[in-house]
């Protein structure tokens, strides 16, 4: 067993996983907090390197590419001081970080793990259920739907669709950017039906707007990848892109099955009064000059398949 403990977290490598634990001290970042533990896999491994420096260095796990679901879902957005598989190390432990370094690239080498991107994930992704209050609103996802609940500083024609619901047989991908603190970031769950929807994120239904705290916005990753984690492998998709590219045509027409084919959420007895009422308040944003016709036209359509 190599291990090696710090006041920012613990890795342990019994020769098979590297055991990433994050420290409960105030400098380790909320986000590395609230994902918790890590088991990696040595077959998830591409490097691992340690990078010292005159008053503490630093231990990179370096994995796959397609190994980890979060990794996927961030796209390398992640602030390096949320990074789950970075490890401060203070000076007097160098010693220590080195060994468990050699002890991780001397696994590599007897298992003879490849560097190649993966075909399947190999990590599970942050758990489930998961729900994360932003600047926008609170989303949830227990494994099978994602769910919106906007908040009331959200923006009109939000607040106007209603609660968003979607299943995970719907979702073609997850696009997701961080709120900097200079520039506002975002969530989006890019559907077969919205694929080419070209709403900005504060009036999308389908995105939330982060703009707010930026620790808090920074946990939305974990709904990122987590939802990622259950969608198909990059692999596996014809003209696979990136989490940054906009999915193709024909990706949205293999990854979303027909609506007649899903399980239907049963309606509720006042759902036709708060369609009614939904349609009502849009119509109201878009003579006022809020909705353009084709902003107007998407998220109508939107509450419409809602109910």
């Amino acid at each position: 067993m190599a291990e090696i403990i710090q006041r920012d977290g613990t890795w342990a490598f019994d020769g098979s996983t590297v055991r990433i634990t994050p420290g409960f001290h105030r400098s380790v970042p909320l986000f590395r907090q609230t994902y918790g533990e890590i088991a990696v896999p040595i077959e998830a491994v591409a490097s691992v390197v340690f990078e010292p420096e005159r008053k503490r260095g630093r231990l990179r796990l370096r994995l796959r590419e397609g190994a980890d679901p979060l990794l996927q879902a961030t796209g390398g957005r992640l602030p390096d001081t949320a990074d789950p598989y970075r490890l401060t190390v203070d000076v007097d432990r160098s010693g220590v970080a080195e060994y468990v370094a050699e002890e991780i690239r001397r696994a590599l080498l007897l298992e003879q793990v490849p560097r190649e991107p993966t075909k399947g994930y190999l990590l599970q992704g942050p758990p489930v259920p998961v729900s994360v209050r932003s600047s926008d609103g609170t989303v949830s996802f227990d494994g099978t739907e994602v769910r919106i609940d906007w908040s009331d500083t959200a923006d009109r024609i939000k607040r106007a669709t209603g609660p968003r619901i979607i299943r995970v047989a719907e979702l073609v991908q997850v696009e997701w950017l961080p709120n900097s603190g200079y520039e506002d970031g975002f969530l989006r769950f890019v559907t077969g039906e919205t694929v080419f929807s070209k709403l900005p994120p504060e009036k999308d239904p389908y995105a939330l707007d982060l703009w707010g705290n930026v620790r808090r916005d920074l946990l939305t990753a974990l709904v990122a990848g987590a939802v990622t984690a259950r969608l198909p492998h990059p692999s596996t998709r014809t003209g696979a892109y990136g989490p940054a590219d906009r999915p193709r045509p024909q990706a949205a027409i293999v990854a979303a099955p027909p609506r007649d084919a899903l399980p239907q959420r049963p309606r509720q007895p006042e759902s036709h009064d708060v369609l009614i009422r939904r349609l009502r308040e849009l119509g109201e944003l878009h003579r006022d000059g809020m909705l353009t016709d084709e902003e107007f036209a998407m998220t109508k359509a939107a509450v419409l398949r809602d109910f």
